[in-house]
Order: structure tokens, then C-alpha cells, then sequence
């Protein structure tokens, strides 16, 4: 066993620290998976989800490479690990790996030009002194 020091990189999640707190992100795992799918250039978006839209697998779209479209979603569902808030739309396009058609392809790549303008994201944990539970909860 080698001790390497301190971690600043690991599985492809970025680990900045210093004293008060620890900052994990993906920005060059994100920005890896743009350039797979040619979306360096994309015009990012600020929902995830377009307004109204419902995905089916019975709909009447062309059907996309399964092979193509799995690996994409593979890649989305790595980036829940530091960015949890993309976690329902991934959830949502992974239902249709059997079946995936345009509209699937075209709402994963929603997602994926929301995650070009998010990049400088991740998860942040801050030391304390004390545990102070702090929860949020949706009215609905």
C-alpha cells in the first residue's frame, strides 16, 4: 500500500478541500460526456424538463440506437453522484433503455445541455462543530 497524500481526484469526481469544508464535482467527466455526444458548443438550459412534455414508450417517433442511448443515460446516472438534482429526469429517461426513441434522445439531451451550464456544481460539505440536522420538504 502507498500512501499518495491527500485526494484531489477519483473516479472521475474532482475533491477540492481546505479547512472549513470539502467540495466533490464531475466538471471534467461533464464536460467529457458533451464532447462524446459533439455538444461542446450547446446553448445550455435552465429546467431539465421541458414544460409539458410526457415521454412514452408506445409513441409513434422514430426509434434511435439503443446502444447509443443507453451509454448516454449511463454517463447521466454517473452524474447523480454530484448532482443529485439532475437525479428525476435521469430516473425518468432510464424507464425507456428498451425502447428508446427521438423524443427519449432529444430530452436526454435536454438534460445534458442543462449540465453544460451547471458544471460548476457539486456537492459541498462544510465541517461544524456541532450536527445540526437540516431538512426541506416539498408542500406537495
Amino acid at each position: 500500500m502507498t500512501d499518495l497524500g491527500l485526494i484531489t481526484y477519483f473516479l472521475s469526481m474532482e475533491v477540492n478541500r481546505n479547512e472549513h469544508d470539502i467540495f466533490i464535482s464531475q466538471q471534467a467527466f461533464g464536460l467529457k460526456v458533451l464532447s462524446k455526444i459533439c455538444m461542446t458548443n450547446c446553448k445550455p438550459v435552465s429546467t431539465l424538463v421541458a414544460q409539458g412534455e410526457k415521454l412514452a414508450s408506445n409513441s409513434d417517433h422514430e426509434r434511435v440506437d439503443e446502444k447509443g442511448y443507453r451509454s448516454l443515460v449511463g454517463c447521466l446516472l454517473y452524474l447523480i453522484a454530484t448532482m443529485p438534482d439532475i437525479m428525476y429526469a435521469v430516473s425518468l429517461l432510464s424507464r425507456f433503455m428498451h425502447y428508446c426513441n427521438v423524443a427519449h434522445f432529444k430530452a436526454a439531451k435536454r438534460v445534458l445541455r442543462y449540465v453544460k451550464g451547471t458544471l460548476n456544481y457539486g456537492m459541498k460539505f462544510v465541517k461544524a462543530e456541532e450536527l445540526k440536522l437540516i431538512g426541506y420538504s416539498d408542500s406537495d
